[in-house]
C-alpha cells in the first residue's frame, strides 16, 4: 500500500523552461538598469562564475540562491562598489530574481490531483534542488513535508533527502513510497536505488534508457500519475 509520495517541482508541476528564460536575463537586466554594470560583466560572466563557485564549494552546488548571491557580490566588488553597497545590490537583485522565479504556470490538473491523493490518506512531500519556495505557491497546502535539498547541503541525488522525506511522511518501507520527478539522474535513479517506486516524467520524450532498472515507470505528464498508482495497487 502506498502511504507517501514525494515530488520534484520544476518540470514536474510546471514547465520550467519559460520560467528560467524570463528569470535568468530578467533579474540581471534589472540590476544593470540600476547600476550599469553589465557592460563590464555580461550575463555570461555571471553564469561562468556561478559554475566555478559550484565546483569550488561542492557542498553548496545545490544552493542556487547562495551561488547567485556570492557571484553577484564578488562582481559588484570588482565593479568598484563598497562592500555594504555590493551586498545590498546583490540582495535586492536576488529578491527580484525570486519574484520572477515564482511566476510559474502550474499544470491545471495538479491541484485537484493532489487533493484527491490527500483524500485517500496519502501523505505528500516535496524534494527540490531548486530555489522555488513552495510555500509561495497555492499548492503548498497539500504538502506535509517540504525539503529544500540544496539549502540542506544534501541535494539530489544524495540519498539523505529521500530518506528524510520518507521518515517524516511515515513510510516504514521504501516500497510504501513513490517518488515523482523529471530527472533521470537526480530523481529516478536515486529513488529506485533506495527501493522506492518511481514515476519518471519523461517531459522530453526520450524514452526509457536501454537496460533501465525495474521499478521505474515512465510517464509523459504528471496527469498520468493516478493511473500508474492504480496499476501498482
Amino acid at each position: 500500500m502506498i502511504k507517501a509520495i514525494t515530488f520534484d517541482l520544476d518540470d514536474t508541476f510546471w514547465d520550467n523552461g519559460p520560467v528560467m528564460a524570463a528569470t535568468e536575463p530578467g533579474h540581471y537586466q534589472w540590476l544593470d538598469a540600476q547600476i550599469g554594470h553589465a557592460e563590464h560583466f555580461p550575463l555570461e560572466e555571471y553564469q561562468r562564475r556561478r559554475m566555478a563557485l559550484a565546483e569550488q564549494h561542492p557542498l553548496y552546488r545545490g544552493d542556487f540562491t547562495w551561488l547567485r548571491r556570492k557571484a553577484l557580490t564578488g562582481m559588484l566588488l570588482e565593479f568598484g562598489l563598497a562592500e555594504s553597497e555590493a551586498q545590498r545590490w546583490a540582495n535586492d537583485t536576488i529578491e527580484h530574481m525570486l519574484t520572477l522565479r515564482h511566476d510559474v504556470a502550474i499544470f491545471e490538473e495538479v491541484p485537484e490531483m493532489l487533493e484527491r491523493l490527500r483524500a485517500r490518506g496519502i501523505r505528500l512531500g516535496a524534494i527540490t534542488n531548486g530555489n522555488v519556495d513552495l510555500e509561495r505557491l497555492i499548492i503548498a497546502e497539500h504538502f506535509d513535508v517540504i525539503i529544500k535539498a540544496g539549502e540542506a547541503l544534501a541535494p539530489k541525488p544524495d540519498a539523505r533527502c529521500f530518506l528524510s522525506a520518507m521518515a517524516r511522511l511515515g513510510a516504514q518501507s521504501p516500497r510504501e513510497a513513490v517518488h515523482v520527478g523529471d530527472s533521470w539522474a537526480e530523481d529516478a535513479l536515486p529513488a529506485q536505488r533506495l527501493g522506492m517506486h518511481v514515476a519518471w516524467i519523461d517531459a522530453k520524450n526520450k524514452g526509457l534508457p536501454e537496460h533501465a532498472p525495474g521499478g521505474i515507470h515512465r510517464l509523459s505528464h504528471i496527469r498520468e500519475l493516478e493511473a500508474m498508482l492504480a496499476g501498482l495497487e
